[in-house]
């Protein structure tokens, strides 16, 4: 398993935690993550950061679909690449929601697993630069040819010769496009991910991965998951703190009709909490949505306690087969046990 620092998306301020990330790099961490939502984007922190580092990847976890076209982000990842080393550029990708695309993005919401499709055939064929770029898509297609189209669009090619080999993880969450993951893309990310759940998500990994012709099979496909770890003496007061991060998702990342977050929880196995929880953060009642959360959920997705206790659960998150880990908001102390967890571990 390969440990990775995940810096999610900035506050009101920009804040690149550089000496955490530095300290990562001298623990053999395997990759550092951005985000992005509706403030800061996720592409610009990678320069920076690949720039002051020497060996440690770098990722968008996620960049977001509608936040550009396919051969805009295809051109800022291998650009990066080329800038800080060939070989450190990981591209993961998502389509956020109805209410950020449309919402932020001014775009519609169309057909998200078709778009996905199109996107990441698009920036692969950009990358390998086999031919002048054409796509005939049910979402995207290149040259454009629709309304306002001047009939003058050409097949390019790209002048820089990058790395045509960038990985490509996805952010999916429902059954059907964690299935077309294991089709297309070289990984999976999921925000959700916990040992108990593991058995389901490889099933629709593997049906789509029956469909490849490229020979790629689960060995060599990156399945990467989100761990908090707390050290503390204080479990009950840790997993407290850990409990408005999953009102504010599972109630108020989306509709209320369609909020991935809370599907998640509901396949989890806590259906009547999930909706107690969206129903109380959608009334603002923020607090009482908090304190709606169970307590397991916030114990099963995490590693809190003193280290005898992180120890002890720590073998069902390293035996699950999960390839990469990326650790939350995580202090010096949580990275320093993390590696020698891991390297003790093999």
């Amino acid at each position: 398993m390969k440990l990775c620092l995940n810096m999610g998306y900035s506050g009101p301020k920009i804040d690149v935690p550089i000496k955490r990330i530095l300290r990562a790099e001298e623990l053999g961490f395997d990759t550092v993550w951005t985000s992005e939502a509706y403030g800061s984007d996720a592409i610009t922190p990678l320069a920076y950061i690949g720039a002051l580092t020497k060996r440690i990847r770098v990722g968008t976890n996620i960049a977001q679909l509608a936040a550009r076209t396919p051969a805009n982000l295809a051109m800022s990842a291998q650009t990066i690449d080329a800038m800080i080393g060939r070989g450190r550029m990981i591209v993961g990708l998502g389509v956020s929601g109805p209410q950020i695309v449309e919402g932020w993005y001014g775009q519609p919401w169309g057909k998200p697993a078709a778009r996905i499709r199109d996107y990441v055939a698009i920036m692969r064929k950009l990358w390998k630069r086999e031919e002048p770029l054409t796509h005939q898509g049910t979402e995207i297609s290149l040259p454009y040819t629709g309304p306002g189209a001047t009939g003058l669009g050409k097949p390019l090619k790209s002048i820089l010769h990058g790395n045509p080999d960038i990985p490509i993880m996805l952010g999916t969450a429902t059954p059907g496009n964690i299935r077309m993951t294991g089709e297309i893309a070289d990984g999976w990310l999921s925000m959700h991910l916990v040992p108990s759940t593991m058995r389901t998500y490889l099933q629709w990994l593997g049906e789509g991965m029956a469909k490849r012709t490229d020979g790629k099979t689960l060995k060599d496909f990156a399945i990467h998951g989100w761990l908090s770890v707390v050290i503390t003496n204080d479990v009950k007061a840790a997993i407290a703190a850990g409990k408005p991060r999953v009102a504010l998702y599972v109630g108020g990342m989306g509709a209320k009709d369609k909020n991935y977050h809370k599907d998640s929880m509901i396949r989890r196995g806590y259906p009547e909490a999930a909706e107690r929880i969206q129903e109380l953060y959608l009334a603002g009642r923020k607090e009482e949505a908090a304190a709606a959360v169970p307590d397991e959920y916030v114990d099963e997705q995490a590693l809190i306690g003193p280290s005898d206790r992180i120890m002890e659960r720590w073998p069902k998150w390293r035996d699950c087969g999960m390839t990469m880990l990326s650790l939350n908001e995580a202090t010096d102390e949580a990275m320093e046990l993390m590696s020698n967890l891991v390297r003790i571990s093999g």
